[in-house]
């Protein structure tokens, strides 16, 4: 097995353990026997297991944001794009629930805020489109952070229903939901 396959493996397991157990519960002798690697195969990866979880997160948000960046028209008006934006995200997080829940745990724990941490900041293309439609007078007049909070709101609900409750998503579903995300930071 070539070595990108053994770290594709342990990655996988990991992120599924980490979304059914939390980052604790999920320890690298149980991430090893997922991947079907003796737990020193993952130090030959990853420092420890922090920086297997901050890669992740940082190999997620990249594939998200080159996902978004493949299907989104960029000569649409913000509030188009935004909802287009909104929608590819929906999507992934309806596809692939463990991403989402992991995503989720990591944004709300302590890896978010250290500083290896690798989450975006102002560099995700959610808040620069954010920030141009303020910029055009399109949203509440709060701070970007604020409106990119209550735009996050009715996609992470529905995909926490479908991920957590297994709730039916159908594109009806979705679409009025990208419409919640744009009416909650709509001037």
């Amino acid at each position: 097995m070539a070595k990108s396959d053994k770290r594709q493996l342990i990655m996988t397991a990991a992120l599924q353990l980490f979304a059914e157990r939390g980052f604790h519960g999920a320890p690298t002798s149980a991430i090893a026997a997922g991947a079907g690697v003796g737990v020193g195969t993952i130090y030959r990866y990853f420092k420890d297991k922090d920086s297997l979880v901050h890669q992740l997160c940082t190999e997620l948000h990249q594939h998200y944001q080159q996902t978004i960046l493949a299907e989104l028209d960029p000569r649409l008006p913000p509030r188009e794009r935004l909802e287009q934006i909104f929608a590819v995200l929906l999507r992934i997080f309806i596809a692939a629930p463990d991403e989402f829940r992991f995503m989720e745990l990591y944004y709300y724990s302590s890896y978010a805020t250290a500083s290896a941490s690798r989450f975006p900041e102002e560099d995700s293309i959610v808040f620069q489109t954010i920030r141009e439609a303020r910029e055009q007078g399109l949203c509440k007049d709060a701070p970007p952070r604020v409106l990119e909070a209550l735009a996050w709101g009715p996609l992470v609900a529905l995909a926490k229903e479908h991920s957590n409750r297994n709730l039916v998503v159908d594109q009806k579903i979705m679409a009025l939901t990208v419409r919640a995300s744009w009416d909650a930071i709509r001037e």
